[in-house]
């Protein structure tokens, strides 16, 4: 079977953020901490929405639509090694997309209001999905580099 050589997605929305680009910085978790953003949603999405404001927090999948070529090995502001760019939230990924867990605030029509949202104002929107945390025992659970770098 020949590998496939496009995907084509079609955003679903929009984020509305109080961060604006900077020249080359990615955001951080960190730079997010008690702040609110907004989701938009488009309209013809919005009947989707249904139920979901019985959820906490939602995962928000995106397009970094603002991110440049990708890089395979990376050194994150976080630390002073290279690392592979799949052991990274780097947004120089081949496949620049984001995955973001978020508390939800409020559902107001086809408005999610989130907090703790790291993306840039008008990131587009690909998919969303209720958290739902894992029923793993929480001693199985790893962060590899990132972890030994937090001790």
């Amino acid at each position: 079977m020949a590998p496939m050589t496009e995907i084509v997605y079609r955003p679903i929305g929009v984020v509305r953020s109080p961060f604006e680009p900077a020249v080359d910085e990615p955001l951080q978790r960190i730079d997010a901490r008690n702040t609110i953003s907004t989701v938009e949603i488009f309209p013809e999405f919005m009947t989707g929405l249904r139920d979901l404001d019985g959820f906490s927090h939602i995962i928000l999948l995106c397009h970094l639509h603002l991110s440049k070529e990708y890089m395979l090995e990376i050194i994150p502001r976080s630390d002073t090694e290279s690392h592979g760019v799949f052991a990274t939230r780097s947004p120089r990924r081949p496949n620049p997309i984001s995955m973001s867990l978020v508390s939800l605030s409020e559902v107001d029509g086809n408005f999610l209001h989130v907090r703790e949202l790291d993306l840039f104002d008008g990131t587009p929107v690909l998919d969303i999905k209720p958290y739902m945390p894992p029923s793993l025992d929480d001693n199985t659970l790893r962060a590899g580099w990132w972890e030994r770098r937090q001790r």
